[in-house]
C-alpha cells in the first residue's frame, strides 16, 4: 500500500493534524509526518515532495494556518494529490489560510477540507488510495457502517427520552 505523507506547517498544528494521524492509524494505512515551512523551509519542503512517489508516498496531506503557502508550495512540486488543511488562527479564524489553501491556480490543483478538518482529510486520502485497495475500500465501507450504526443508536437514545 502507498503511504500518506503528513507535512504541517509548524508543530502549533500538531493538535490538528494529530486527528488525521489518528485516523490513518485506524484505518492501517502508513504514513509519516514531517514539519516543513513554505517559507521557513522551501527547499526541504520541495525536496521531499518532489521525492515523494519515488519513495512510497500515494497523496501528500499539507496543514498549515496564516498564509498558509504549505499546500500550494507542495503541489508545486509534485504530481501526487496534495490534500489541504487550513488550520485555524487567533487572526482570522482561519479563513485566511482557508482562502490561500483554496485558492489554487489552473495547473496546481488541491483538495481542500473545512478549517481542522484533519479526520476528512485523512479519509480523502484513504479514498484515493482505495481506488486500487480493495482491502481498504471495504475499511471504508465498514466505518461508514459503524458511523451510521452510532448515529441510530444516538437516535434511538433520544427518541426513547422525548418521544413518549
Amino acid at each position: 500500500m502507498k503511504k500518506v505523507a503528513i507535512i504541517m506547517g509548524s508543530t502549533s498544528d500538531l493538535p490538528i493534524v494529530r486527528k488525521a494521524i489518528d485516523m490513518l492509524t485506524f484505518l492501517e494505512i502508513p504514513h509519516e509526518v514531517h514539519v516543513y515551512s513554505a517559507h521557513r523551509t522551501p527547499h526541504e519542503a520541495a525536496e521531499f515532495t518532489s521525492c515523494a512517489r519515488e519513495n512510497g508516498f500515494g497523496v501528500i496531506i499539507a496543514a498549515a494556518g496564516m498564509a498558509a503557502h504549505l499546500a500550494g508550495a507542495v503541489a508545486a512540486n509534485t504530481t501526487l494529490p496534495v490534500i489541504g488543511i487550513p488550520c485555524k488562527s487567533a487572526q482570522l479564524d482561519g479563513m485566511d489560510a482557508l482562502l490561500a489553501t483554496v485558492q489554487m491556480p489552473t495547473g496546481i490543483p488541491v483538495a481542500t477540507v473545512a478549517i481542522d478538518g484533519a479526520a476528512n482529510a485523512a479519509l480523502l486520502a484513504a479514498q484515493i488510495l482505495a481506488l486500487s485497495d480493495e482491502g481498504l475500500a471495504q475499511k471504508l465501507i465498514d466505518k461508514r457502517a459503524a458511523d451510521a450504526r452510532a448515529v441510530l443508536a444516538k437516535d434511538a437514545e433520544i427518541a426513547a427520552e422525548f418521544n413518549k
